[in-house]
């Protein structure tokens, strides 16, 4: 059995870095910060886990935030924007279930994962992964493997082609669960 609990983080969004300037406190999605305030630079992370992204309407490069203080998005994050909009993550317990797949719309090699990968290409001998398919769980794509590099938040749902999302030219090499140790 699988239970989500939808209402179970927040986060304090602040124009400044280190935690300077006008605030905006954030319990849900928000697919546009600058309509609470100019910038964002700086955020702390009370409970639960967000996915932040550096355009409004959840577009552009997306960073994974947990319970912790991030003081200075830019640096930490190499992203000149700034937060721009934030999804809050959906806390999971249950079983995990991703299909992964080397072509667009499903096709060319599949295989299914439960758990962590470090290296699509050294345990599948996948070049490449261009789409999925998430029963269960939510996970976070990286670009390189070992958890490196650029990410994508995936949650449940059908995902044809990562190329039609925005993440054209963008290899995902490992994949991980978010688990509720956010």
């Amino acid at each position: 059995m699988t239970t989500t609990g939808m209402n179970m983080g927040r986060a304090t969004f602040y124009e400044d870095r280190n935690f300077q300037g006008r605030s905006y406190e954030c319990s849900s999605d928000c697919p546009d910060i600058s309509s609470y305030m100019s910038r964002c630079q700086s955020c702390r992370v009370q409970s639960g886990c967000f996915m932040v992204y550096e355009r409004p309407n959840y577009m552009g490069n997306q960073y994974f935030m947990k319970r912790g203080e991030y003081s200075d998005y830019q640096s930490m994050m190499g992203m000149s924007d700034g937060i721009r909009s934030c999804r809050m993550i959906p806390m999971h317990r249950g079983n995990y279930r991703m299909r992964i797949y080397e072509r667009e719309n499903f096709g060319g090699q599949m295989h299914e994962m439960m758990d962590d990968c470090d290296s699509i290409q050294e345990r599948y001998r996948m070049s490449d992964c261009q789409s999925c398919n998430v029963m269960d769980g939510h996970w976070l794509m990286y670009e390189q493997p070992h958890f490196r590099g650029r990410q994508m938040y995936m949650r449940p749902g059908e995902y044809r082609s990562f190329r039609d999302m925005g993440m054209s030219g963008m290899k995902f090499m490992s994949i991980r669960r978010i688990t509720d140790m956010c």
